[in-house]
């Protein structure tokens, strides 16, 4: 409980800070009806000259844009601008004010700062996925929601955990703002199924950046295209990274020296 109501209080700070530049609503309205037509057109070119994509009907597609706008939407919610500022925090040595407070240091790192108007982008995800489901006519149903939810909440503790161990080499390295401007160069990848790519790019946005597990694994998920064996081994390695992050974590706060040093 205590855990909650810390999280619920960055996330009203947060809303409460975003909610004085009220433009930025209107400007993020429109950069992500622009980043949906920039998606959806990619689509239009690719299908007028064929009929499926490694297997993927348009639709399926369709619901695997909407799968990476809402995945975006929540990395750029909360992970990005907090981990952003963690980084920032080391760099100036202004880390000692969040551990000495009397809660978890990385749970306070990880929801430091939020920008609500992200949420956006997750109202446009769910809303292009639901979409997607119509023309597809699919009947979900009970095991389908569970499966997708699994998978989406996998694919974002991956993300996270991954996200987090590259924050995490700041105590180490000045800069490391450029990994994580590679990382989402990366995820641009994932609004195509990793399928069509070859084999060694396959292997690394599977194993190395785990784009395809917050990605193509959900969209399969919900498609009915997914199998029990992926499924476990989402989950096995959603647990498997959350732990090497927090480990790395806890080893990598030894060579914080801030200005208290």
């Amino acid at each position: 409980m205590k855990t909650i109501r810390i999280i619920f209080t960055y996330f009203r700070l947060g809303a409460l800070n975003e909610l004085e530049y009220r433009a930025n609503f209107f400007v993020q309205i429109f950069e992500s009806m622009l980043g949906l037509v920039v998606a959806v057109g990619g689509l239009m070119v690719v299908f007028g000259h064929t009929e499926s994509l490694n297997g993927w009907s348009p639709d399926q597609l369709l619901a695997l844009v909407g799968i990476y706008i809402l995945v975006g939407g929540l990395i750029n919610l909360v992970i990005n601008p907090s981990l952003e500022r963690f980084m920032q925090d080391v760099r100036e040595g202004t880390l000692d004010f969040t551990l000495t407070k009397p809660a978890d240091s990385q749970l306070l790192v990880s929801i430091q700062r939020v920008e609500i108007w992200k949420l956006v982008d997750v109202v446009l995800g769910l809303v292009v996925i639901s979409l997607a489901l119509v023309r597809l006519g699919e009947n979900v149903g009970l095991r389908g929601t569970a499966v997708f939810l699994i998978t989406i909440f996998c694919g974002f503790i991956m993300i996270y955990s991954f996200w987090l161990m590259l924050a995490t080499f700041s105590f180490w390295f000045v800069r490391v703002e450029n990994l994580l401007v590679i990382f989402q160069s990366m995820y641009s990848a994932g609004r195509w199924p990793v399928g069509i790519y070859p084999g060694w790019l396959r292997f690394a946005l599977t194993f190395l950046v785990p784009i395809a597990f917050a990605v193509t694994v959900p969209a399969e998920g919900l498609t009915g295209q997914l199998s029990t064996n992926t499924l476990v081994l989402a989950v096995v390695l959603a647990g498997v990274l959350f732990i090497a992050a927090r480990l790395f974590w806890r080893f990598g706060i030894r060579f914080y020296s801030g200005a208290s040093a």
